[in-house]
């Protein structure tokens, strides 16, 4: 059986380790404890590693269509492997920094990745909710383009490794039940 585990970000170094890109990063420390590599996929728009373990292929995905068009990638990924099974690690500005849920569907929340996934593949997807907080000083789309605080860069790998944790359980179980009752944090 396939499998697409899709991290949420926008490609570029002007945009590496934001808050909007913790899906990416999240993917990054999976991939290395893995051991294997992303390789650009043309076709799929995405930077892209797989991975295998007893009879199912994982497919660790990071569009590069910008965070706005991730649907268009995860689309073309989703037909090609005829898969259902999306599961989608991304930042959550309504959950505290230090917090870690889990949730089948449900809205964007405003999210403009989830949108165009809900747009492009339905929102019937699992997810993996990184809270990031939210600062009401600062506008949105200043905050989540910018890179963690000095002051939060400890907690977040610690979070980082606890979401690589939770994505290896995956790997093994596929078990998103137990994700939720072992790997949910209200804060960290």
């Amino acid at each position: 059986m396939n499998y697409l585990i899709v991290g949420l970000g926008n490609p570029g170094p002007q945009y590496a380790h934001t808050r909007h890109n913790i899906g990416f990063d999240v993917l990054e420390a999976l991939a290395d404890s893995l051991k294997i590599s992303f390789k650009y996929e043309s076709k799929f728009l995405c930077e892209m590693a797989q991975y295998k373990n007893t009879g199912n292929t994982f497919y660790l995905v990071k569009p590069q269509t910008f965070m706005n068009l991730s649907g268009e990638s995860v689309v073309k990924i989703k037909k090609f492997y005829k898969t259902e099974n999306i599961l989608v690690v991304h930042d959550e500005l309504d959950i505290a920094f230090g917090a870690i849920r889990f949730k089948v569907g449900g809205s964007s929340g405003g999210h403009n990745g989830l949108k165009s996934l809900d747009t492009h593949c339905g929102n019937s997807y699992q997810r993996l909710r990184f809270g990031i907080g939210r600062d009401a000083a600062i506008p949105v789309v200043n905050y989540v383009l910018a890179v963690f605080k000095e002051t939060e860069r400890d907690k977040k790998e610690k979070l980082i490794k606890h979401c690589v944790s939770a994505l290896i359980d995956y790997l093994e179980y596929r078990d998103f039940k137990r994700l939720q009752n072992f790997f949910t944090l209200k804060d960290f």
